[in-house]
């Protein structure tokens, strides 16, 4: 009740003037956090595009901020787990002093609902209509990991995707205010299409199993030995969690993925490059130079980053390539098929095969899959990378 009649007074107070609404997003994240903005956001009646525009970034936050908040609870936070890249699983989070039991489960659960999450953060963005111009200081961003609703030290966004937004030079910007424009619709739906995607994907390989298979062996053997005995260094001993990471991959690679998962992906992934081409082509037409987020050759970033006159051309090049391999229309090159002949991969996620380690490398397993056709190539990715230069990685992150 009492939450309810708070929530009123501050939808009242947004709908008071329509430019405050727009102006005070950002503090009200900064005062209390991604949840309740989105609450805000969502119970307006008649919301400016700016409005919905902020509606979808707070659930496409709040989809990251989930997943962090489920890996805080059982404590994974480890520099392993992080070194695996997996979105989600390698932003550095502070340690739970004390985890509830890791359950083999989690890891799908968290996938999940990151795909439901960015599915839902997509479609609040679709058809989406007007200008939309929603200032954003970064500093205001945070994820309420330990969900106490407080903000701690260690949950700022700067603090926990500092390295990218510093540029790759590892010195974050304290105060950067951007101004989210109509073009960054496309950049953001797109984004979530891709972090669906690869929840889609890791969701369809399936690592409950595989997690609750290696869990078990290693419980079985305290069982027989008892606690651990003192480390060997240089043993294999010594590298135990490695060793049941590799054993856990392993285990996953083994299984057939689930169809309907990995067809899903597949959509989301051509979505997020359609969105991309809409990105572009409306950034190209922008004439301002307002604290851009991803600036045309005419604009500067608000981030500093510098990007070269051809940015835009030279990623539609690289992703028009992938379009084409998910797409089958280009193939992947395997060492048994000669030129002229590669793997279709749009196949392999509409009917995909069991990722057997021995079958994928032997063939067995990829046989049904080969195709006569034209071979992808990675010219458009190096020129890509020549253009850049040494922070391609970084320019990948943010232009997904």
């Amino acid at each position: 009740m009492v939450r309810t009649a708070a929530l009123a007074l501050v939808v009242s107070g947004l709908l008071s003037t329509q430019a405050a609404a727009q102006s005070d997003i950002s503090d009200m994240i900064a005062t209390d956090g991604l949840a309740r903005t989105e609450d805000v956001l969502a119970a307006l009646p008649s919301p400016t595009p700016t409005e919905l525009f902020a509606l979808g970034g707070v659930r496409f936050l709040g989809g990251i901020e989930a997943a962090l908040q489920a890996r805080w609870q059982v404590g994974l936070d480890s520099d392993l787990l992080r070194s695996l890249g997996i979105p989600l699983l390698r932003l550095p989070i502070a340690p739970n002093p004390s985890p509830d039991v890791f359950r083999p489960e989690m890891i799908d659960a968290i996938f999940a609902a990151a795909s439901a999450d960015m599915t839902e953060a997509a479609r609040t963005l679709d058809g989406l209509e007007g200008e939309v111009a929603l200032p954003i200081d970064i500093a205001d961003l945070w994820f309420d990991v330990n969900a106490n609703g407080t903000r701690d030290m260690g949950e700022g966004v700067i603090e926990i995707a500092g390295f990218a937004l510093g540029g790759g030079f590892g010195a974050a910007p304290e105060a950067v205010t951007i101004r989210f424009d109509t073009a960054d619709v496309s950049w953001l739906r797109a984004y979530a299409h891709l972090l669906a995607g690869i929840s889609d994907t890791i969701g369809a390989i399936g690592p409950t199993d595989p997690i609750a298979r290696v869990m078990e062996t290693a419980e079985g053997f305290f069982a027989v030995a008892g606690p651990p005995q003192p480390l060997v260094p240089y043993s294999i001993a010594a590298y135990q969690t490695e060793v049941d990471l590799v054993a856990m991959i392993i285990f996953a690679l083994e299984q057939t993925p689930d169809r309907t998962l990995s067809q899903s992906a597949h959509g989301h992934f051509l979505a997020m490059i359609e969105d991309n081409r809409q990105f572009w082509s409306e950034v190209a037409r922008e004439t301002d130079d307002d604290a851009e987020w991803i600036p045309n050759k005419s604009q500067a970033s608000a981030l500093g980053l510098p990007f070269p006159p051809e940015t835009g051309t030279r990623w539609l090049a690289v992703l028009a390539d992938a379009e084409r391999v998910l797409k089958g229309e280009l193939l992947i090159p395997y060492w048994r098929l000669g030129p002229g002949a590669g793997l279709d991969l749009g196949a392999m996620f509409m009917d995909p095969p069991a990722l057997d380690p021995v079958g994928l490398i032997q063939g067995e397993t990829l046989l049904p899959y080969a195709r006569q056709g034209p071979l992808a190539n990675m010219a458009s990715l190096r020129q890509f990378e020549a253009m850049i230069g040494g922070n391609a990685g970084l320019y990948m992150v943010m232009l997904n």
